[in-house]
């Protein structure tokens, strides 16, 4: 392990600043006693949105009063964080709204085939995350 990085737990009503370190995948430091202690101390999970990493050479981004843990980092392991820390490029989050546009775009008629097949409205706002009322004007 040769590259450090540090994690943080984001206070809350900040901007996201780093990767939440469920993001990067599997860290082998995230199963040492210490990371898990630390965890344990806060009162946060390794999956909370809270719990952020940045690399070493970010340190300064990192909230003045925000509690701070580094840690190890193996080559491909810093190079997931570094990766997962990266900006989006606007091509990219305009990319990903196209994307979901077009996901999005038939959404009635999904509903309507979901009905047709018999599964329930309320099942159906539960898997989708729409609006209960929207689905319920559908059946009108």
């Amino acid at each position: 392990m040769s590259d450090d990085a540090y994690l943080f737990l984001l206070p809350d009503r900040r901007p996201r600043l780093g990767a939440a370190l469920a993001a990067v995948g599997f860290l082998e430091c995230a199963d040492t006693p210490a990371v898990l202690g630390w965890l344990q101390a806060h009162g946060v999970s390794a999956v909370s949105e809270q719990v952020r990493i940045l690399p070493a050479d970010a340190r300064m981004f990192i909230p003045e009063n925000a509690e701070c843990l580094p840690v190890p980092l193996g080559e491909a392991e810093a190079r997931r964080v570094r990766q997962e820390c990266a900006p989006q490029t606007v091509t990219d989050v305009e990319s990903e709204l196209l994307e979901f546009r077009e996901t999005t775009q038939d959404w009635e008629a999904l509903v309507h085939r979901a009905l047709t097949a018999g599964v329930p409205a309320p099942r159906i706002a539960q898997l989708t995350g729409l609006d209960a009322q929207d689905i319920g004007r559908l059946t009108m």
